[in-house]
């Protein structure tokens, strides 16, 4: 029976990742807790801003990506449907193509923003009014859409009149956010 791993302190320092090995039956061992853990643990993990590499227990290859790619399909096989299709599509569409070496930076330094404004607008929320304010859910679907539309600028074939609907949409949430900023 597979021990689940204890939820670690993120506030904690650590220098050090926690390392996993995945042996060829499949389990996934961490070496940290000497126990046995799941997908669903090391998803634990990186809620927890538990850092963590896998290694292949046989050939020792460093795997750490293949494994997070396993979470995320495990996640949306579950429901959870955070990546939309068309932005899967997109991001299939990428692979071999000339912009391939840009897009991971581009979209690691995009999640970043995304993370810090999101971490921002919750203490914001938190100090003012909280209740007024539209929900978390809500603001990480339309900071999602935002993404997407993000995204889209990468596609060369937007559809005509898009560059202008985007564009309205823009000055509809900069109106939006500067009222936002009056009331609180």
């Amino acid at each position: 029976m597979a021990e689940t791993a204890r939820a670690d302190n993120p506030t904690e320092p650590k220098s050090q990742p926690v390392v996993v090995k995945k042996y060829a039956n499949r389990r996934l061992y961490n070496t940290e807790s000497s126990s046995y853990v799941t997908l669903e643990d090391l998803a634990q993990m990186v809620r927890n801003g538990r850092d963590f590499v896998v290694y292949d227990a046989k050939s020792g290859e460093d795997i750490t990506r293949s494994v997070l790619t396993q979470i995320i399909v495990e996640e949306e096989s579950k429901g959870s449907n955070l990546l939309p299709e068309g932005f899967l599509r997109q991001l299939i569409g990428f692979y071999g193509g000339s912009l391939q070496t840009v897009l991971p930076s581009y979209l690691e330094h995009a999640m970043s923003g995304f993370s810090r404004q999101q971490e921002q607008m919750k203490r914001t929320m938190e100090t003012t009014v909280g209740g007024l304010f539209p929900s978390f859910e809500e603001m990480g679907k339309q900071n999602m859409a935002m993404l997407e539309r993000a995204m889209s600028l990468f596609s060369p074939f937007r559809p005509p009149g898009e560059t202008e609907s985007l564009r309205e949409e823009n000055e509809r949430l900069k109106a939006e956010l500067a009222a936002l900023k009056r009331r609180g």
